[in-house]
């Protein structure tokens, strides 16, 4: 049977979400992310997109960008009730879920009788739905397996769709850009650039033992995807690797007396989620540390359970590989057996 696969991907959702219940925000650029100046952005509206404003952007070079930027508080508990809301509405159509965050998932819609069976129209209905019962808008790309699905929901942002047919994959993929494909990075195009590679077609005319010579293990997934083949199915749980709460700080630190404060600080409400996780097994624990410059680094060590005392060393190594330079961020994490029961991993910003 052939796959029917629907990649959801909600608009801009933190911003959408100010701006459905701020109706001041409609018209202007708006940022999600707080108002400290050394905080970083998690989402913006597209009309802060305009001025080159994009998440993951520290808030004061988004405001030399777009100085009429209005930057707010985060809602998160606003987000994640809407988000299940939106998911009540997939459930209408398929159980098969895959979520990627709060504001995307995978559906897979092959054996849904709505609509006679059609994906396309399927997806148009979720979107439908969602907006009469949210006010917020939804991209969606379908198509015969995951990847593509999702490259797809990208194709007509904001509030569309794009719908490849099995009959059309593979003019699709033959004159799609390398860098379209998930894992492949910057660094990672620009090397397949300079042997040559630029679109699928390329390495539709190679072989994998060439493509290894240039990206190694990944030769045979990025050839397979050149062909526009992906049998991997969608996955209803998750794993729970690894558990990391971090906070921005105020003033940069300069010295380990001022780090071990902000991590003392840090450590109730480290221990609070980790007691929402006690049944899973710690093996790992680590230390992040953003500098002045943005560089970061994460010194990590392999525990038997988790060694508060630990902590002390790691951010000793940490601070080594900062070469003096003062730091503005500053997270801990723990790594969890991969034997435990299935959860999903989670970053903590406070």
């Amino acid at each position: 049977m052939q796959r029917k696969i629907i990649h959801i991907d909600m608009d801009c959702f933190y911003a959408a979400v100010e701006m459905r219940d701020n109706p001041e925000y409609r018209d202007i650029p708006i940022a999600v992310g707080g108002n400290s100046a050394r905080g970083v952005l998690s989402t913006c509206n597209y009309l802060a997109r305009e001025y080159g404003v994009r998440s993951a952007m520290p808030n004061h070079q988004a405001l030399q960008l777009c100085p009429d930027l209005k930057i707010v508080n985060g809602r998160m508990s606003v987000y994640k009730e809407v988000s299940n809301q939106i998911r009540e509405i997939f459930l209408r159509y398929t159980s098969i879920i895959e979520p990627l965050s709060l504001d995307e998932a995978y559906l897979d819609v092959s054996q849904c009788l709505h609509h006679s069976g059609s994906a396309t129209l399927i997806a148009q209905q979720i979107r439908d739905d969602i907006f009469k019962e949210t006010g917020l808008t939804a991209s969606a790309g379908v198509a015969p397996c995951k990847f593509l699905a999702k490259i797809a929901s990208d194709e007509n942002k904001p509030n569309g769709q794009c719908v490849i047919t099995p009959n059309s994959v593979e003019s699709f993929v033959k004159k799609m850009p390398l860098n379209k494909i998930s894992g492949i990075g910057k660094k990672t195009y620009e090397k397949l650039k300079s042997c040559g590679y630029y679109t699928c077609e390329d390495v539709r005319k190679s072989s994998v033992s060439k493509l290894s010579l240039v990206v190694g293990k990944f030769a045979d997934t990025l050839y397979k995807r050149a062909h526009g083949i992906d049998d991997r199915s969608l996955q209803t749980s998750r794993r729970r690797k690894s558990l990391a709460i971090e906070t921005t700080v105020a003033k940069n630190l300069v010295t380990k007396e001022d780090c071990v404060t902000v991590i003392e600080r840090l450590m109730p409400k480290f221990e609070q989620r980790l007691e929402k996780v006690k049944n899973l097994k710690v093996v790992r624990q680590g230390i992040k540390l953003k500098f002045s410059d943005f560089t970061q680094t994460t010194v990590e060590q392999q525990v038997v359970g988790i060694d508060q005392n630990m902590f002390d060393g790691l951010l000793n190594k940490a601070i080594e590989r900062g070469q003096g330079k003062s730091i503005r961020l500053i997270g801990l994490t723990v790594g969890f057996s991969e034997k435990e029961e299935n959860v999903n991993q989670l970053t903590f910003d406070l």
